[in-house]
């Protein structure tokens, strides 16, 4: 199953890792749907009900978009079946967090919107899972493996801030635009954090009475991998490239049944454990994805990922960041200038020893 995830990028980065090229070979950086910017909240500790960044096909807000042009937009988590007949979403007497995939065709919740080609691609971090043990659950961060280039002053943990600051050089952010020109092709090429794609359904829910349409969805799940079936034995629909992404998202030339094929169980994420922390949906500081010893009175062997975790979240660059919760409670202005600054897990990338990042087990 997936319950939880983390989401650290700014509106803005969301966007830039979400380029794909299009059917001629352009490299094309989704725009959010209008307003759903402000709606989507970065955090360390999502939880059903908080909004996500979804990636879909801009087709299903605009018939006359390209047949390649994607969207993205902030969805709550929990899909509200069009159908419903209540005034209050969480009158819903059962979860549709998940979806099981071979349950899909089965269930009027999730067979209508896949019949509707409403297919959607959720984005995040990485998802936390627990694995049952004696004394209780052990959580554990769960995403791609990341590839990074050697940098000369890669094990200097002093340079963190000054590559923090230099980051608007050497990776400067653009314009959100349907097309990128080829210079701007280069420069926008995102080498932070590689997000994970996890297939989904969205649907569109009205209150009976009239108001604004809540879009909502669903995280398809199917049995685990090699690797994670002794974390749980379920796992997130894993979207593996672009081409993936592109057939899933593809409503009119990808029917449902062929799509269906797409959600298979890989065994390609890499994984580390971390504090309980998590377990409480209101915790919400990078403490949350930092790996922790499981065993105290010996050193564990430590990943290339669990090494760049610790030197980054250790880093006085991610201890001036301040919390993405703080945007609830703080005037507007302040939630905007939040969303413009860099993601956590992308600081880490940029301000801890840069390694090539291979999962070991």
């Amino acid at each position: 199953m997936c319950g939880r995830t983390a989401c650290t990028l700014a509106p803005d980065e969301v966007s830039r890792a979400c380029s794909y090229r299009s059917r001629g070979g352009r490299r094309r950086q989704p725009r959010w749907r209008d307003g759903d910017e402000d709606k989507y909240r970065p955090s360390y500790n999502k939880s059903p009900q908080s909004m996500s960044p979804v990636l879909l096909s801009q087709r299903h807000f605009d018939e006359t978009a390209p047949v390649d042009e994607c969207v993205l937009a902030s969805m709550r988590w929990g899909l509200v079946p069009s159908w419903f007949k209540e005034k209050d979403p969480s009158m819903m007497r059962y979860s549709t967090t998940n979806c099981r995939s071979e349950n899909i065709l089965e269930k009027k919740s999730y067979k209508d919107p896949l019949v509707k080609g409403q297919r959607c691609v959720i984005l995040a971090d990485g998802f936390y899972e627990w694995k049952r043990q004696d004394k209780g659950k052990q959580p554990f961060f769960i995403y791609f493996p990341q590839t990074l280039e050697k940098t000369e002053d890669q094990d200097d943990p002093t340079t963190s801030a000054r590559n923090k600051e230099n980051s608007e050089t050497t990776c400067p952010p653009v314009e959100a635009s349907p097309d990128l020109t080829e210079g701007e092709e280069a420069a926008g090429e995102w080498t932070g954090w590689k997000l994970l794609t996890m297939a989904g359904l969205f649907d569109c829910w009205t209150p009976p009475g009239g108001g604004e349409p809540l879009y909502t969805y669903s995280v398809i799940t199917v049995n685990a991998s090699p690797k994670l079936e002794n974390i749980h034995h379920r796992m997130p629909a894993i979207l593996d490239g672009e081409e993936e992404v592109r057939r899933w998202l593809d409503f009119g030339d990808v029917k449902s049944l062929d799509a269906l094929k797409l959600l298979q169980s890989k065994d390609i994420l890499t994984f580390h454990p971390v504090s309980s922390l998590v377990n409480n949906s209101r915790n919400n500081s990078p403490e949350c994805l930092q790996p922790v010893d499981l065993n105290s009175k010996k050193e564990p062997k430590p990943s290339a990922s669990s090494n760049m975790m610790k030197s980054w979240l250790t880093s006085s660059a991610a201890a001036k960041r301040k919390e993405p919760n703080t945007c609830e409670s703080k005037e507007e202005q302040e939630c905007k200038a939040k969303r413009k600054s860099t993601g956590g897990l992308q600081q880490w990338l940029q301000g801890a020893n840069k390694k090539q990042r291979t999962h070991r087990r």
